[in-house]
């Protein structure tokens, strides 16, 4: 029995880690979903600022008794956008708090397996059982997800960091980038995952 009990320690690291894991990714998926209506506003508001600039307000006569007009239209709207990137900003710290949560949990998992290692049959940490995955197949799939979030992060902190407002048509692109981000992910991956540990995790 005492040799299994490194393996022991794995296999508890491995099933408190994995219910963060769920957790995370619900609070992930629901700040994407968040963040919809506040990039289609961007969008919407990056037109508007496109047919502000286009429209020549001197040749509207009702508008000829206001010349300050599309300076204070301007302003307006780009103060609307800099509350909408606010908001965005948040959400993107919502989503780091998610991708540092995970990796620390994860990291834990794999200090774990390391201060064991040398215990650890390997033989035993490549065999299913009936009931659950190998150990490896586990800790492979954990830097997967760590992964995943990592880089899902990133990209969208990076185009977030590339909006600028002198540049409307990209501004407009932004919700379909956004979009192409999540089709290009393995979106079932976390998913997945939990559904191939459920019976190990009611061990």
């Amino acid at each position: 029995m005492a040799l299994a009990q490194p393996l022991l320690a794995v296999q508890e690291a491995l099933k408190k880690c994995f219910p963060v894991v769920e957790e995370q990714q619900a609070l992930w998926q629901s700040t994407l979903r968040d963040c919809q209506p506040l990039l289609a506003s961007l969008g919407n508001l990056a037109e508007q600022l496109q047919a502000a600039q286009n429209l020549r307000f001197e040749d509207v006569p009702a508008l000829r008794a206001f010349p300050d007009l599309k300076e204070r239209l301007r302003r307006k709207q780009l103060e609307a956008g800099d509350i909408v990137l606010d908001k965005l900003a948040e959400r993107l710290a919502v989503l780091l708090k998610v991708r540092d949560t995970v990796s620390s949990h994860v990291e834990q998992v794999f200090q774990t397996y390391e201060q064991h290692a040398d215990a650890v049959d390997i033989t035993a940490v490549l065999q299913p059982s009936a009931a659950s995955p190998s150990v490896a197949d586990m800790l492979e799939w954990l830097q997967d997800i760590e992964r995943h979030f990592r880089s899902s992060y990133l990209k969208r902190k990076y185009l977030l960091s590339s909006v600028q407002w002198g540049d409307l048509a990209g501004i407009q692109a932004v919700p379909k980038a956004w979009d192409q981000i999540s089709e290009e992910e393995h979106q079932d991956l976390v998913q997945d995952t939990l559904l191939n540990v459920a019976f190990f995790l009611e061990e």
